[in-house]
Formats: structure tokens, C-alpha cells, sequence
């Protein structure tokens, strides 16, 4: 069975970091493209960033050169470290493991930027 737990969300002033990390079992996070995505109420959920199984990463436009995505191959977590945060990052925010047929989502973590 997959699970993927995400951690790291709450409330930050603009300009400040956070960093988000998504715990996997039932899955190796190296042998699946992971991901984060966010979603505000009443919009489409939207991709933010992704590692694929290669180690490549790729960015949303809008968070390329603030956010960075990394995987942790030993403890099979995925982190995402936001910074220079900004209001319009204000979602929840999914995790996803990915490999052909299979995709799977974590339940979600709030992040807030507010001053």
C-alpha cells in the first residue's frame, strides 16, 4: 500500500522560507518521478516542480529560482525548499509519485504567505 505523507506547511511573512518534505512507503522515491503540486479553492490543482527517476528536475515558470525540489534516496523522503515566498504561493500543497500507470497523492499541506 502507498502512502505519502506531507509535512513542513504553516503560515510565513513574505520574502521568508519553508521547506516542505513528503515521507513515501510503499513506494522507492527513486524509482518514481515525484512531485509537488498545490492547489488553491476553486482552481485547478497546478504542477509546481518535479525530480524524475533520472534525477532531472523541472519547474513550474513561476516558482523556478525560488523553489528547489530534492530527493533523499537513504530516508526515501522528497523535500521541496521555498524561498523568497510570495502571497500567490498561499495553497495546499501534494505530493505525487508517478510511474506509468500509477500515480499516487499524499493528503496535502497548508502553506500560507501573509503579512
Amino acid at each position: 500500500q502507498v502512502h505519502l505523507v506531507e509535512s513542513g506547511g504553516g503560515l510565513v511573512q513574505p520574502g521568508e522560507s519553508l521547506e516542505l518534505s513528503c515521507a513515501a512507503s510503499g513506494v522507492m522515491v527513486t524509482m518514481y518521478h515525484m512531485a509537488w503540486y498545490r492547489q488553491v479553492p476553486g482552481i485547478q490543482r497546478e504542477f509546481v516542480a518535479r525530480v524524475m527517476i533520472t534525477g532531472d528536475t523541472k519547474y513550474a515558470d513561476s516558482v523556478k529560482g525560488r523553489f528547489t525540489i530534492s530527493r533523499d534516496n537513504a530516508r526515501n523522503t522528497v523535500s521541496l525548499q521555498m524561498n523568497s515566498l510570495k502571497p500567490e504561493d498561499t495553497a495546499v500543497y501534494y505530493c505525487n509519485a508517478e510511474r506509468g500507470a500509477g500515480r499516487y497523492w499524499g493528503q496535502g499541506t497548508q502553506v500560507t504567505v501573509s503579512s
